[in-house]
């Protein structure tokens, strides 16, 4: 009997963290979510150390923030480009390619010293700053998984997907921290040596995130758009009725034979073929809004990317990189915990309640680290931050998915990705100034309250928002009524 109700206990836990429904997923799902993984292990590992490598061949503090700045504001014209065609050129194409840039800047970055050539490199091979997706990657990742999941279980896989990104990102630091102070310690290598090393892992990862890519089958690529075919026949009618009633001539010339047709049908070549995407005006109205409040939040936290927080820990509580390594191993894997519980939360709050109730603490945790002056309590700063600082990623890409129509969703998330990138290029360079006159915690106060506004920005416009599914789920069953009561 106790087994019985243990076994019960552990199913509806499974059911509440979503673990049912990764495991019941699709073949491409599974694959995106270990592609994640493999991407997110080598910004882990090349984030952890970028800033210190850079400093190491004489680089100065405002140069480091000029020149993730500059990584970021290519990658704004990468991103934008490739998600908008990603959908007319093949999704699957897109990330190969991706993964192809990202290996061959790994080579360049093991191999040169040049300031402008490894710019150019960390811009076409997306070097992170932050250790957090820049790329198009996630934005045609995320608009493939709402394809092909329901969405009853989205939030689960959204919140799996997340976890699997922080579960990367805490294991290559990890590896990094520690593989670099064996070499520096053990192996009595130079720094840039050291460094080099962990370039060339990263060129490695991107040759599996290749392979992994080339794996995924057709079902990735976009659905036909028979939907929005059919929207067009309607406008052609409606068209067709205004001129016939601003030109009565022109109606008695009319064909007799389309009398009693809803819409004229055109012929097959006249179907929508361009790869350029449309977005309807509902969705251009929740884009603009989302993508001034996203702005927000993305220029605070580009002023304390994961790059600066490690270069700031490093330079005023003297870690060494193996500590380094270790500290965001731990908060990662306690931020990856935290996703799970965010996708239970959701299904009960909503997931705008969610998003904020749990980033708000955080925000605060972030404005309080560089206050004390002893590394045990900045680092308790730090770690709580962590419990709740990603709690609000996957319901909010739920959220995202569910607000606009599934044809637009691609575009949608590249151009709101691009925004979230452009507005965090920002950051780095201010801090790289800060840094270099002895201000750095003021960026660290900024952040944190600039992060809150947004939270409470976000409640304030978007509480009880129904998104376009739930309207489309309510307009059917308003049919259904009308019809079951005809």
């Amino acid at each position: 009997m106790a087994a019985t109700r243990a076994v019960s206990l552990l199913s509806r836990v499974a059911a509440e963290l979503g673990v049912f429904s990764v495991a019941q997923s699709s073949r491409d799902t599974k694959l995106l979510c270990l592609q994640r993984f493999t991407r997110l292990f080598a910004y882990g590992a090349s984030t952890l150390i970028l800033a210190l490598y850079l400093s190491s061949l004489g680089t100065s503090d405002a140069r480091i923030g000029l020149f993730m700045t500059l990584t970021l504001l290519g990658d704004v014209v990468i991103s934008f480009l490739l998600t908008l065609v990603a959908d007319g050129l093949g999704r699957r194409r897109i990330l190969v390619l991706g993964a192809a840039l990202m290996s061959a800047s790994g080579v360049v970055f093991s191999l040169s010293g040049n300031y402008w050539v490894l710019v150019a490199a960390s811009i076409f091979g997306v070097i992170s700053p932050s250790g957090n997706e820049i790329g198009p990657f996630r934005a045609i990742e995320e608009s493939t998984l709402a394809q092909l999941t329901p969405s009853a279980i989205r939030s689960d896989i959204f919140a799996w997907y997340t976890l699997f990104g922080n579960v990367g990102t805490a294991c290559g630091t990890i590896v990094c921290g520690w593989a670099v102070q064996g070499l520096l310690s053990g192996g009595g290598w130079a720094e840039v040596s050291a460094y080099r090393v962990i370039f060339g892992i990263y060129a490695a990862l991107g040759v599996i995130k290749l392979i992994l890519s080339l794996l995924l089958s057709d079902k990735c690529e976009p659905e036909p758009e028979e939907q929005e075919y059919h929207e067009i026949v309607q406008l052609d009618a409606v068209e067709a009725e205004g001129l016939l009633s601003d030109e009565e001539d022109s109606a008695e010339e009319a064909p007799k034979t389309n009398k009693g047709k809803s819409a004229p049908t055109l012929p097959e070549f006249k179907r929508k073929t361009s790869i350029w995407p449309s977005i309807s005006p509902a969705s251009r109205s929740t884009l603009f809004k989302l993508c001034l409040l996203f702005a927000v939040d993305s220029l605070a936290s580009g002023l304390v990317p994961l790059s600066w927080m490690t270069y700031f820990f490093n330079r005023k509580f003297k870690l060494p990189e193996g500590q380094l390594g270790t500290l965001f191993f731990v908060t990662n894997i306690i931020s990856s915990i935290s996703n799970l519980a965010a996708s239970s939360l959701a299904k009960r709050i909503g997931l705008i309640k969610t998003m904020v109730f749990t980033h708000l603490p955080s925000a605060i945790f972030l404005a309080l680290i560089p206050i004390p002056s002893y590394a045990w309590l900045a680092m308790t700063f730090l770690i709580l931050r962590s419990c709740m600082q990603n709690m609000d990623q996957a319901p909010r890409q739920a959220f995202l998915s569910a607000a606009v129509l599934p044809s637009e969703r691609t575009a949608v998330m590249g151009m709101v990705n691009v925004v979230k990138t452009l507005s965090q290029s920002g950051g780095p360079v201010a801090t790289g100034w800060l840094a270099g006159i002895g201000k750095f915690w003021i960026a660290f106060l900024v952040a944190g309250a600039m992060k809150a506004s947004y939270d409470l920005a976000m409640l304030k416009l978007f509480l009880g928002y129904k998104s376009r599914e739930e309207e489309e789920e309510n307009r059917k069953r308003t049919r259904e009524r009308e019809n079951g009561t005809d």
